[in-house]
Parts: C-alpha cells; structure tokens; sequence
C-alpha cells in the first residue's frame, strides 16, 4: 500500500487551470480518470490525511503509485478527454455502465438500393435508421408484421432477394402483399425508398399524417362505392393503430426526449432510461453499475450521459435530457450534448407535469432493476468472496488471489500443440486477458525439445517462461524496474499490454510434473512472489510444488469449485485452439506453396479442371490456357503437384473403397 505523500506533487507544480488527471499504480496502469475545472483545488482534496476520505476514495490513492494531469482550455475540452481516457484505459476505480445485454434494435437500412426492415444488435452502422432499443427481439416483430399491410417493405436477407430475383417470382410475403416485391420488378427502387422512407417517419412518431390520410381515403373509397377497398384500408388503420398501441402515448407529440433515473446505495446504482420520441415510449435499456469510486447522484448521472451519448451523433441525441440530479459542470455537459447533436439539447430536471410523472415511472424502474439485481447477485458476491478466502486458506496465501490465471496444454497425440492462458479477476473471467499459444519447443535461444510427442510438461515450462519473461520484459519497458535507469515516456505507457499484469495464483491443469515445471520456470526468470498449484483431473486433488502429497479440498468447496471452473475454462480455450490449428492444417492444399498463385487464380484452376487429379494430370500449355496463368506461373503449380503427389491411393475406412481426388470410389 503505497503511502500518497511519496507522490504527492510540490506545491506550485499543479496549474490552477481546467484539466484532465489520472492516477497510475505502481505498474503503471491507469487506474482512475477525473476532470477538474481548476487542477489545483481538485488534486489537493485527494492528498488530505486519510481518515478524511471517503474509503474508497483513500483506497484509490494507497493504491495509485504516481499523478499525472494534461491542461485543456475549456471545461468543453476536459469533458472530451475525460470519455476518451476513460474509454481506453478503462481504469478500474471509474464508475463504468456496461449493459448486461446487447438491446434489440429496429433498423431500416436506407444504406442499400432496396431498403431492409430487419432486427439488429451491437454497433451501430452509418447509413442505417435505429429505432428502439427494445427488451425484447420478438416486440420489433410483431410491430413489424403489423405495419408491414401498410409499408410492404423488403424484410428479406440479400441471399434470399438474390433468388427470388433469379427466379422471377417473390416469396410468401411478397405474394400475400407484406412485400411490394421489388426483387421481381413490381416497384421500382425509387418507389421502394419512398416506402421505406414512409416506414421510417411513421416509427419517428409522425404517425397523424399518415392515419388521417388512410381514413380520407377510405371515406372516399366508400362513397366511390368501392367497398373492398374501403375495407382493406379500415383493416390496414387498425394495424397502425395496434402497432401504435404497444407505446403508449405519454407525451406531446413533438416531445423528443430521454429521461435518465437513478436508484442507488451505498455499493452500487441502478440506471434506467426511457427513449420518448414523438410523444411516446420507443425504447427502454438499464444497467447496474458497482460504485468503485465516491460519487453522488449528480456524479452518476453525468457518467451515465457519457456512456449513452458517447459515440452518438446527430438526431440519436435527442432535443432534451431529463434527469434526477445536474452535473456539476452542466454547461460544460450541455454544451457537449449540442455538439454531439449539432444543434441545442436542453438538459434539466423535470418539475412539473406530465414529464415529471413519468420520471418517477422511470425512477421506478431503477428502483424495482436495484432490487432485482441484488437479490441475485447476493449470493453470488458471498460465494465468490467465500471461494476466494478458502483457497488462499489451503494454499497458505498471504491474502485472497483476486488476480488467477490458469495454464493447459492441448494436442492430439503430439501434433498441433498448443497452450491456453485464462484470466479469472475477483472470480470472474476477464475474456479481454485470454491468451492462446503455439509451442514452438524453445525457451529463449535454446532448443529443448522439438515439440513432437506428449511432452506435456516441458510445453507448460516453455509457456510459462514465455508468459513471464514477456512481463519481466514489459516490467522494465513502463520504468518499473530498469537496471539503466531510463523510463519511458508515460504517455506512451499505462495502456492494457498483453503480460503488464502479475497473478497473485497460477494455476495448471495437471498434477505434480507440471507444477514443477511451472514452478521451475518462475524460479529460472526470479520470480518468488507469485503462488503456483495444479488441479489434477483424476481425483480434482490440488498440488503444490515440492509437496509429496497434494491438498484435498471438501468436494462442497466453494474453493475447490472456483479452481474447477478455472481449470475447465483454460481447458476450453485450448481444445478450441488446437482443433482450429488442425482444421487448417488439415485444409492446406499444394497449390498454397506456389509463389505468386493467389485465392482467385486457384479457384480459377480448380474450376477449370474439376478436381486436384485431374490439375495434376494436365501439361504446362493445358494450365496456360485458364485465364490469368502465365507460363512462368503454370510450371510452379506442375512442379508444386509433382512434389505432393499422394504416395498411395486414399481408402474409405468405412467401406473399403478406394477413393479419387473427385470423392469417387471404385470397387
């Protein structure tokens, strides 16, 4: 625990000026990103006795190691920085909302020559009309069928529009009329786009227009006497109407606006959001965040903007933002907003009224997410807390291992061997810290084996030499520890790197072999300060180095079940690799060697002659006449065959046949 004052920075050092500053450990990783409008005033509340501080404040800055700050002109500007360090470090003390799911949108993708209405997740795509998020994906659908009697608009993959087309004739929708069909050419892309477009404005909530003008035509229809008509734009009104009832009008119908509410203790907060566009209720998200840094509500409500707004642009950022509690710096935050949106964004708390009502809706919301989220969680927090403590306990640990990470070696009987590394922060998996290895059958300079065979143990000491050497490395490249004195530059470094980071546990899948030769190869590199245990599959009997008899854990061991999980996750990721490695492997053709012979131009062989047998039979002039293949090119791929010619015919086990290149057999 570093003591703040052996950081601290001379009086006079730190600007009185708007700014960004970060804290860094004593690995140099960024651990916390905050904004200040005067640098000064703002680090010199974090350098007060630590009794003074909130706990996790004082917890942050025992564990920082060092305090850097970059000056900006405007608080506009900090604001900006702050997102983006927040967003590249990502800095374990910041308060981080991660959705627990990925939302369901409904998008028009006005980006093709035939717009498709279709439900997409993830990243946003330009070009493409969003609407929602919605909680569910099977919610899009039923709004879309329903107003498919309006809008008929393409709803079908390209592969499917590609063969309708080819064929001439439209698939069921098109032919029960929820598709204009522009695949066969019964509209044309002009008119196709307007109904998309049509689509489009009616989800955006401009939906009077378009319900007046069905019920003017209607009445004309009927006193036309043209009663069948008549009847299907009544049908086609009450669809409208039913896909507008699944968002209830709360508003006026020019409101565009998100509410943002809070529900928060003294760990962790609850988010909800409400997207009102058009006066209604088109999409609802939530997240529940751990309160990892002293934040208050007004705190989490700008945090919380960031996230949301942070990679949006133009008319995804609504006109207003409603909210529980301002920001402390709501001119700076409203000014970003305007700028994301390109045009004014109010941001307030709703005081009376209408929008007021629907805040507590939304708050609400928060409250009964905040509750759900605990009751599950509960258990789980006690359980992981409790695996963690039993394990440092039968390992005799100085303290509980937050950081594990786990090795296995993977091969099918010698060949294509490879290793995995997983990650297991405060019992969970940290997928972005996965790592995957091919043995090469080296340590440093060194050959000690040729990596044929099941050599299990000496893959787990090359890989686990690899793994800590590459640390040790980067552990002197950030001026941690360097013999010439010379530290990098630290805007160069704080970012996550591949091995920045020790466990306090490393764990193997196998038995005392293989914790031996992990344990030997940390003592090889000077390493003495990181634990080692194996879990051995037979009888899930944990080893430790130099001990003759291993450690049995209670089968009811939350210990035992966190190291099983661990060990069966590395297991996972090995096996994936190495049966990836095969099938490549597997795949490889002779034409791969010939230099200068690409993808296309191999297609091209095989599809002029049939099959590899039928290649290797033919002349150097027969190869030039495909398009593309020079004679210099021809006489590489004859003598590429020649030198992989198979030294036997291939026989089907199964039948007993003798196979062909072609896949034929004969008798």
């Amino acid at each position: 625990m570093a003591d703040p004052s052996s950081y601290r920075p001379k009086p006079g050092q730190i600007p009185d000026s708007p700014g960004v500053y970060k804290f860094r450990d004593e690995h140099r990783r960024v651990i916390y990103v905050g904004k200040a409008k005067s640098l000064r005033q703002r680090l010199a509340n974090y350098f007060q006795p630590l009794t003074s501080l909130h706990p996790r404040t004082a917890t942050m800055v025992t564990t920082a190691a060092s305090v850097e700050w970059t000056v900006v002109s405007t608080e506009v500007e900090a604001l900006q920085l702050e997102y983006s360090w927040i967003k590249e470090y990502d800095p374990r003390f910041n308060v981080k909302y991660r959705d627990d799911k990925s939302y369901p949108y409904l998008a028009v993708t006005m980006n093709e020559e035939f717009p498709r209405v279709q439900v997409l997740r993830g990243h946003k795509k330009k070009g493409v009309r969003y609407f929602g998020p919605y909680a569910h994906a099977w919610a899009i659908r039923e709004t879309v069928d329903l107003m498919l009697r309006v809008f008929p608009v393409r709803t079908c993959s390209a592969g499917v529009f590609r063969n309708a087309a080819s064929a001439g004739r439209p698939c069921l929708l098109g032919y029960i009329g929820k598709c204009s069909a522009p695949c066969v050419g019964r509209v044309t892309p002009e008119e196709h786009r307007e109904l998309a477009e049509e689509f489009s404005d009616f989800m955006a909530g401009r939906t009077g227009t378009y319900i007046r003008r069905l019920e003017k035509q209607m009445m004309l229809a009927a006193e036309d006497m043209e009663y069948e008509r008549a009847g299907r734009l009544r049908d086609d009104i009450e669809a409208l109407r039913r896909a507008m009832e699944k968002s209830a009008v709360v508003l006026a119908d020019a409101t565009d606006a998100d509410l943002i509410a809070l529900a928060e203790d003294e760990l962790e907060a609850a988010v909800q959001i409400f997207h009102v566009r058009g006066g209604r209720v088109r999409g609802q998200r939530g997240w529940v965040t751990d309160k990892v840094e002293a934040v208050d509500t007004a705190g989490l409500v700008e945090h919380a903007i960031q996230q949301l707004y942070g990679e949006e642009s133009g008319d995804t950022v609504p006109k207003e933002v409603l909210v529980p509690a301002l920001p402390e710096d709501v001119g700076a935050v409203t000014a970003w907003l305007s700028g994301r949106r390109g045009s004014n964004v109010s941001l307030r708390i709703p005081q009376r009224g209408d929008k007021k009502d629907l805040m507590e809706t939304v708050a609400r919301n928060a409250q009964q997410a905040l509750v759900l989220h605990k009751t599950k969680r509960a258990s789980d927090l006690t359980t992981r807390s409790r695996a963690l403590e039993e394990i440092a306990e039968a390992l005799d640990l100085d303290s509980a291992p937050l950081r594990i990470e786990c090795f296995d070696i993977s091969h099918l009987q010698g060949d294509d061997v490879v290793a995995s590394m997983v990650v297991f922060e405060d019992g969970l998996p940290r997928k972005s810290e996965y790592r995957r290895f091919q043995i090469k059958g080296r340590v440093g300079d060194t050959q000690v084996w040729h990596g044929e065979g099941q050599d299990d143990v000496r893959s787990m000491h090359e890989v686990i030499s690899r793994r800590f050497r590459r640390y040790l490395l980067e552990k002197e490249q950030t001026g941690e520890w360097d013999p010439e004195g010379v530290v990098e530059d630290p805007e160069e470094s704080g970012r996550p790197k591949r091995f920045a980071y020790p466990p306090q546990l490393v764990v193997v899948d196998g038995g005392q072999p293989q914790v031996a030769a992990a344990r030997r190869a940390l003592d090889e590199l000077g390493i003495t300060d990181i634990a080692v245990c194996g879990l051995a599959k037979r009888l899930e009997e944990v080893w430790l180095p130099g001990d003759d008899d291993p450690v049995v854990l209670p089968r009811s061991s939350e210990g035992l079940y966190l190291l099983q999980r661990v060990r069966d996750t590395a297991h996972d990721f090995a096996i994936r690799y190495q049966r990836s490695k095969r099938t490549k492997r597997i795949r490889t053709s002779p034409l791969d060697d010939v230099p200068g012979l690409g993808e296309t131009r191999k297609q091209s062989l095989i599809k002029h002659f049939g099959s590899v047998k039928r290649l290797r039979q033919a002349t150097i002039e027969q190869i030039c006449e495909v398009p593309g293949m020079g004679r210099k090119t021809a006489e590489a791929v004859v003598v590429a065959l020649a030198q992989a010619a198979p030294a036997g015919p291939a026989v089907n086990m199964a039948t007993g046949e003798i196979m062909d290149d072609d896949g034929g057999g004969t008798a």
